[in-house]
């Protein structure tokens, strides 16, 4: 089973947009897919519906069973903050070990890929010790890195992919999502990262792509290993 970890620069940027996305293209390849969301915040019944959850369970074409739920979503905050915050607010904890374990034991499946969305950004707290970096590198996986083309995402991207690459993570391409009313155009925002990114493919995405009009990002994963 291939592995990819779908970290971002920041929140809101649109990592489960695009991780639905590369589901449903591998799925029309005709790819068996397995696809996690271990660590999810702002998660409770009345957003159940409209959660990362959610998203990812439609692309799979699972239903959003408690069970699917809890096989996708295991750490599950009801605040809408960082992870370690939110654990706090319930007075829990994250622990790194049995996260890294789970999302481990995923990679003995049948399935052909492993697709596995992180929270938050690249540096994102997971407790008082641990980011979203140290999981990723724990897991030894490639990472895709998503962020927008807001204004000023230019600068949180490339410092997010210094972060990672100062660590030796593979980042196997960057996407920029398009983010809503920006000022700044998409494909300016794309040459520009592209120019700055080491020969890393950087892929741009319209804020309203379907699998029907979208570019198939599933060549970054050929990218990643």
């Amino acid at each position: 089973m291939k592995s990819l970890f779908i970290t971002a620069s920041g929140t809101e940027v649109g990592k489960t947009f695009v991780t639905s996305l590369l589901i449903r293209q591998l799925r029309a390849k005709g790819y068996g897919v397995c696809a996690l969301k271990p660590l999810v915040t702002g998660f409770t019944n009345k957003t159940a519906d409209d959660s990362d959850t959610r998203h990812l369970l439609d692309a799979l074409g699972q239903a959003m069973s408690a069970e699917n739920i809890e096989s996708v979503s295991p750490w599950r905050f009801a605040a809408p903050l960082a992870p370690n915050m939110a654990a706090v607010r319930e007075q829990r904890s994250i622990d790194l070990a049995e996260l890294v374990a789970f999302c481990n034991a995923a990679r003995g499946g049948a399935e052909n890929y492993l697709l596995i969305e992180g929270v938050g950004g690249v540096l994102v707290p997971l407790s008082a010790r641990h980011t979203v970096r140290d999981w990723i590198m724990e897991l030894n996986m490639p990472a895709l890195l998503v962020t927008g083309s807001y204004l000023g995402s230019i600068s949180h991207t490339l410092s997010a992919l210094e972060a990672l690459q100062t660590k030796g993570v593979p980042v196997a391409g960057m996407v920029v999502s398009e983010s809503p009313a920006s000022s700044v155009p998409l494909a300016e925002t794309v040459e520009t990262l592209a120019c700055f990114s080491s020969g890393i493919s950087v892929q741009g995405l319209l804020r309203d792509a379907d699998i029907g009009n979208a570019p198939d990002l599933t060549y970054l994963l050929n990218e990643a290993f």
